[in-house]
């Protein structure tokens, strides 16, 4: 593993720190890292394996097509394509009304959608505190967090931030000036903080009200993470104008889409935006493997079911105050600030965590985790959390 690591280290630039572990292969909700020793996987590429690793159907999907077409740019198009963007716009109910942009990535996808937003003529947007919508220049500018921002700035556009789920902060902030409101369902990189039952639903009633969209990025609580193709649909009468999606779409291939309905499905005409790889036919057929999977497997279900189980081991932990999240997308709130203690020990003891801040978890597994798996999961968490509790004790005591 070492030498792996040291390699990166010459060659690979440090935007994210050295690793912590070289892996080398991947089944399931497991992955072995170059020393052979076994991890179970809980965080999935960020909540994006959504089959997990290797899947059979994913490896065939991306095989087949190989050997058909690989790559011919947006002057064509391709039947993967093509069918893709109907199935997106038939899980939204968005049949007719809707048209879909197929990019590489969710900060992509977002930054399509902030283009599109510009084209109603308006330039402002309200977002939300301890969002993250990327990192390219305008999916940053959306995103709330000063250390991402500040080595940056000046950053596009003209964005308000306003407090989560704070209704009366999104009305006096909301006028007509508006292009748009910008929001996670559930907000990923904060921990997984879910909001009120009427959120969401306020938000589209106050972006309505001023002619503004409303644009849930839902590039990590999308495709059946949640138990739900998409996390706004586990509410009652919420429709966005704008949707994003990204990571479990493809299941560890390279994809986005940024889908828009009505009057914003029409805002971005030739010349207004592009991508050479974007709707690349191998990608797509990867995403058309994970919808129809997710649907065959049954693992929208699954992701209740599994999640559910999940939140409950956390739940019973000693030192697990508060867990939040819904599905296969949870966060496990620690009585202290030994979250990144937790994700060390983790690795010790075979796991894959996450930690998105001193006191916080999140656990974003394959939607294909198995009762074994989180049987591994609930023996290993309890000593885990004991020896982070300690492995901080005395980091803060020396």
């Amino acid at each position: 593993m070492s030498d792996l690591k040291d390699r990166y280290a010459d060659a690979v630039m440090n935007t994210f720190g050295p690793p912590a572990i070289a892996l080398a292969r991947g089944r399931g909700a497991r992955v072995w890292d170059t020393d052979g020793k076994e991890y179970v996987d809980l965080l999935g590429g960020i909540a994006v394996n959504a089959l997990g690793h290797a899947h059979p159907a994913l490896v065939e999907a991306v095989t087949t097509q190989l050997q058909t077409l690989g790559h011919v740019s947006n002057f064509f198009a391709t039947e993967p394509q093509v069918r893709l963007a109907e199935r997106l716009l038939e899980l939204l109910g968005w049949t007719g009304e809707g048209r879909v942009f197929l990019s590489n990535s969710g900060a992509e996808a977002n930054e399509a959608a902030l283009k599109l937003t510009r084209r109603t003529g308006r330039t402002r947007l309200v977002a939300a505190e301890g969002s993250f919508h990327g990192r390219t220049m305008g999916a940053l500018a959306l995103t709330s967090k000063a250390a991402y921002r500040e080595p940056f700035a000046p950053l596009p556009g003209d964005v308000t931030f306003v407090p989560y789920d704070d209704v009366a902060a999104l009305e006096a902030a909301v006028d007509e000036t508006v292009a748009a409101v910008v929001l996670e369902p559930i907000q990923g990189e904060a921990g997984v903080v879910v909001p009120s039952p009427d959120y969401l639903a306020a938000a589209q009633r106050i972006a309505r009200e001023h002619g503004a969209l409303l644009w849930l990025d839902e590039v990590q609580t999308g495709i059946a993470r949640t138990g739900a193709w998409f996390a706004h649909q586990l509410l009652d009468g919420v429709e966005p104008d704008v949707v994003t999606l990204a990571k479990g779409l493809g299941g560890g291939m390279p994809i986005g889409a940024t889908v828009a309905r009505g009057a914003a499905a029409t805002l971005l005409q030739p010349g207004n935006h592009g991508t050479t790889f974007g709707g690349n036919p191998v990608a797509a057929a990867a995403a058309l493997a994970v919808l129809a999977t997710v649907e065959a497997d049954g693992l929208l279900a699954a992701a209740t079911t599994q999640g559910d189980r999940l939140a409950a081991l956390l739940a019973g932990l000693d030192g697990v105050v508060a867990v939040t999240g819904a599905g296969l997308m949870r966060g496990a709130e620690l009585d202290g600030p030994y979250a990144p203690h937790a994700v060390a020990a983790g690795r010790d003891a075979g796991l894959v965590v996450n930690a998105t801040g001193p006191s916080r978890l999140r656990f974003v597994p394959p939607l294909v985790i198995t009762d074994a798996d989180l049987d591994v999961v609930a023996r290993a968490l309890p000593t885990v959390l004991d020896h982070a509790r300690a492995a901080h004790a005395q980091e803060t005591s020396s």
